[in-house]
C-alpha cells in the first residue's frame, strides 16, 4: 500500500514538509520526565518516523482511519502492536498507560482539535506535555490571555493547568490537500497547580456558563448560579467572560461554595 487517500470527512491534511515535521518533533520538552508519547492521527506518518527514532520514550500512535493504520503497520511494521486503529475520544487511555504520565503529540484534525483539548483536561493529571498543530484561529484562543477578543473557553480551562506557547505558523501550502487556513504549532506544559483552590466541576460549569453567554455582562450570564456578588471585588460583576482571568473565575466559583 502506497498511498493514504485524504479524507473530508475526517479532516484529514497530510503534512508533507519534513522540516516542519522535524521542527514539531523537536518541540517536545519532556517536560514531567514521561517516557511514553502518544501521536494523535499519524495519518502517512511523516511525523512518526521523527518521533519513532526518539529512543528516550515509547512511541504509540491512534487514529480512526483503518487506511492509514494499515499503511503505518506496512511501512513500520516493528511499531505495528503500537499504532492503533482507535478513537482517542472515546478510548479509555489507562487501559494502554495505566496511571502513567504520557506526552500527546500530532498534526490535529481541526474538527476534533478543540476535543482533543477537552479530553486531555480529563487526563490532566496523567498528561505533562502536548505539542499540536491547529488551526491558528483555535491555537490563538488557546493562548489568549484576558481582555482579548479571541479567548474562549479553552484558554481558560487549559491556561488553569497548563503553561501554554504559542511557537510558530505555518503556511497552507504544506499540506496534502492544502486547508483554507493558515496553522499554528502550540506547546502546553503542565503547571504545578495539583488541584484548584474550588471545586473543580463547579469551576468548568461557571467558565462553560460565562463564555455561553459571552456578550453578557457576568452578573446577568451567571444569574441561574444565585453568586452574590457583594462578596466578590466590586468591578467583577460588570465584566464579560472574556474578561477574567482564571484567578477570577476560581474566586467566583469559591463564592459560590460559601
Amino acid at each position: 500500500m502506497n498511498t493514504v487517500k485524504p479524507k473530508k470527512n475526517l479532516g484529514q491534511h497530510f503534512l508533507r514538509d519534513e522540516n516542519i515535521a522535524r521542527r514539531i518533533a523537536e518541540s517536545l520538552t519532556m517536560h514531567g520526565n514521561y517516557k511514553t508519547l502518544l501521536e494523535i492521527g499519524p495519518g502517512t506518518g511523516v511525523l512518526s518516523k521523527y518521533l519513532m527514532d526518539k529512543p528516550e520514550f515509547e512511541y504509540w500512535g491512534m487514529d480512526v482511519d483503518a487506511e492509514s493504520v494499515q499503511y503505518l503497520h506496512a511501512h513500520y511494521p516493528g511499531f505495528a502492536e503500537r499504532i492503533l486503529e482507535v478513537d482517542f475520544l472515546k478510548t479509555p487511555l489507562e487501559d494502554y498507560f495505566g496511571t502513567e504520565k504520557f506526552a500527546i503529540i500530532g498534526n490535529f484534525p481541526y474538527n476534533i482539535s478543540s476535543q482533543i483539548l477537552f479530553r486531555m483536561l480529563e487526563y490532566r493529571q496523567q498528561v505533562t506535555e502536548v505539542v499540536g498543530m491547529f488551526q491558528k484561529e483555535v491555537a490563538q484562543r488557546v493562548v489568549a490571555g484576558p481582555g482579548g477578543k479571541v479567548n474562549g473557553i479553552l484558554s481558560i480551562l487549559c491556561q488553569a493547568f497548563y503553561d501554554i506557547e504559542y511557537l510558530f505558523q505555518v503556511d497552507e501550502h504544506v499540506f496534502t490537500p492544502p486547508p483554507k487556513v493558515k496553522s499554528a504549532v502550540i506547546r502546553l506544559k503542565r503547571n504545578s497547580v495539583e488541584q484548584l483552590p474550588c471545586n473543580e466541576k463547579r469551576f468548568f460549569q461557571v467558565v462553560k456558563m460565562a463564555y455561553n453567554q459571552r456578550r453578557k455582562t457576568l452578573r446577568n450570564a451567571l444569574k441561574a448560579l444565585q453568586v452574590n456578588w457583594n462578596e466578590l471585588p466590586a468591578e467583577i460583576s460588570g465584566k464579560r467572560a472574556e474578561q477574567l482571568s482564571v484567578a477570577d473565575f476560581v474566586r467566583i466559583t469559591q463564592q459560590l461554595e460559601e
